[in-house]
Parts: structure tokens; C-alpha cells; sequence
């Protein structure tokens, strides 16, 4: 996909309406459109940027005040669609990198942003399933390129969406595997 988008929805109700509307306006491929906890509707999709932006246009409108977040991503990194489709499987570095978030779509943004960043590699990212509808993803490389990619995914992310980053440097050999699973 060419460009990347995402809805959160505050309701499920209206989170299948936004579907609809956002599928009926332009030829996008949705990538996952699901209920998550705690009670929200979330819509990954894309394409080629103008159709991927037409329906992200759609989709705000129809989302209307229920509307919680949005991301808007042309020209994604192409390891973040492997990490969001859960196919990230970057090693082990000498660091790891741990980025938090309140919503799906800061999420995603900032796992962009790292990665655009410097060199690093994402070794899983979870969103919203299980976890009150945040995001979270590991980074692993060179200690100075984690230390930058988080400071590219904080200078994305409001602080008001920030749970928490958090660098561990050389990892102990027991929870390297941890970080992964």
C-alpha cells in the first residue's frame, strides 16, 4: 500500500457505518476493521494516496464527534505494514526500545516515525486486543539508533496519548526472548 490509514471509533455501532461510507467512497484495500476494547471500532486501510486519503475524508465524516483518533500515513514504511499485520520478526539488538501508546493510531504514527528514523527493527507490535485499546511495539538495534528512533516516535505522539518509552541497553539473555512473544 502506497498510503496507510485508521479510524478509532468510539462506538461499534458506528464504526461499521464508518466502514461502509469510507468503503463506498474510494477504491481502498481494508486491512482490519474490528471491535476492541473497551468498546471501540477500529479501521486500518489503504492504497494509493489519493483514494486512501479520499476515504479517510469519508470516514471522518461519518465518524462525525465519535471520532477518537486518526492516523494518516502516505508513503508508510514498508516494516511497519509487516509490524501492524503482526509479521515484524526483527532480532534481538544490543538495545530494545519499548513504545506505549493510548490509541491504535499513535501507535502505528509513531512506529512510522522510528522507523523512518534510524535503523532499527521492529520486533512485535500488539494493538488494541486485550490491552484497553492501546498500542504498544519493541525496537531493536544499535543502542544510539533505538535511543533516536524513540525520540522520533515521541516527537510524533502527544503527550497526552505517551504511556510510556522506555531503552533497555544490552538486554539480559532471559528476557530477550520476551520481547518477541
Amino acid at each position: 500500500m502506497e498510503a496507510v490509514a485508521l479510524v478509532e471509533i468510539e462506538a461499534i455501532a458506528r464504526g461499521y457505518v464508518v466502514l461502509d461510507a469510507l468503503a463506498k467512497r474510494a477504491e481502498v484495500n481494508v486491512a482490519w476493521a474490528r471491535a476492541v476494547t473497551p468498546g471501540k471500532f477500529c479501521i486500518l486501510f489503504g492504497g494509493d494516496v489519493a483514494a486512501t486519503e479520499e476515504a479517510l475524508d469519508a470516514a471522518r465524516e461519518a465518524a462525525g464527534s465519535l471520532l477518537i483518533d486518526e492516523l494518516w500515513l502516505p508513503y508508510a514504511h514498508p516494516g511497519l505494514l509487516r509490524a501492524v499485520a503482526g509479521k515484524a520478526g526483527a532480532e534481538p539488538g544490543e538495545a530494545i526500545g519499548i513504545v506505549e501508546t493510548a490509541t491504535v493510531a499513535s501507535c502505528v504514527r509513531a512506529a512510522d516515525a522510528a522507523l523512518k528514523a534510524t535503523e532499527v527493527g521492529v520486533l512485535k507490535m500488539h494493538l488494541a486486543l486485550g490491552i484497553g485499546g492501546k498500542g504498544y511495539f519493541n525496537l531493536a538495534g544499535v543502542l544510539a539508533d533505538v535511543d533516536a528512533a524513540l525520540e522520533a516516535a515521541r516527537s510524533v505522539t502527544p503527550d497526552d496519548k505517551v504511556v510510556g518509552v522506555e531503552l533497555i541497553a544490552q538486554p539480559h539473555r532471559e528476557v530477550r526472548g520476551h520481547f518477541s512473544d
